[in-house]
């Protein structure tokens, strides 16, 4: 049997909301029908995050590991570190504000039995902040015609549509070391960058229908938020430079650090 655990990135819990979505987060994990091996949470160093998740009294979980980083505390670095403390075979990424479906890891595994897959994505269903629906994520693949072989995302339909989601899904920790994991330097568009590279590689890419995963869309203060709305706000120029660097970068396999400047012509 396969084994997987779960990375929980944390930058920061700012207010009682957020606490509120912590605790659904980490309930989502400890009322799975088959428990993940373990759960990894990636906090900064001097966090009072800590204290906050020791409060939490898990029911049915019973390895919980903290891993501290003490550099960049971006989302990909975040996930990167702990991916680097994995000893599974496979890990799931779960933002703090997301929730699992009770049978996620119960179907992970029984797909992982029945597939030789390197990342599979689960159907996403986005809401609002309200928790109202707004749409689902990933379920595209599923169409007749989509790629060669329905169900798959292939490098040719990436190249098509881009709008697919990584928080959720399950990848192969090995292929995630190897291939060369999330990339900082890619804004917006890291998710996607590192799909294509995926595909570049040839791993084989999967989105299973019975994997739901409950995201918060949008929500003040969070990564997509700001490019959105915030102080990294980006006009529609910078957005499209972030998007032909995630398909440049799939080429290569290390962050190369790359960075956007503002011109003249784009403050006009």
């Amino acid at each position: 049997m396969s084994s997987i655990s779960v990375i929980l990135p944390i930058h920061k819990i700012g207010n009682e909301k957020e606490e509120e979505y912590l605790h659904k987060a980490l309930k989502s994990v400890d009322e799975q029908h088959v428990l993940p091996n373990e759960l990894l949470i990636v906090i900064p160093s001097g966090s009072d995050i800590k204290k906050f998740v020791d409060n939490y009294e898990f029911q049915n979980l019973k390895n919980i590991r903290f891993v501290i980083n003490d550099d960049e505390t971006d989302f990909c670095s975040q996930v990167n570190i702990g991916a680097e403390e994995v000893k599974t075979d496979y890990f799931s990424i779960l933002e703090f504000d997301d929730v699992y479906s009770g049978i996620w890891f119960e179907n992970a595994l029984q797909y992982i039995e029945a597939y030789d897959v390197d990342m599979y994505l689960p159907i996403v269903i986005d809401m609002n902040v309200e928790d109202k629906f707004l749409h689902f994520t990933n379920e595209v693949v599923w169409a007749k015609e989509f790629s060669d072989k329905q169900g798959f995302l292939d490098n040719d339909a990436l190249l098509n549509y881009p709008k697919f989601q990584i928080s959720g899904s399950v990848i192969k920790t090995e292929v995630f070391n190897t291939i060369g994991k999330l990339k900082p330097s890619v804004k917006v568009q890291f998710g996607y960058e590192f799909m294509l590279r995926m595909s570049y590689y040839d791993k084989k890419i999967m989105t299973v229908p019975k994997l739901g995963y409950k995201k918060i869309n949008m929500r003040p203060n969070s990564l997509f938020w700001g490019y959105e709305h915030g102080e990294e706000k980006m006009n529609p120029i910078e957005s499209k430079f972030w998007f032909n660097v995630a398909r440049k970068e799939s080429y290569f396999k290390s962050d190369r650090g790359i960075t956007y400047e503002e011109t003249d012509e784009i403050t006009q």
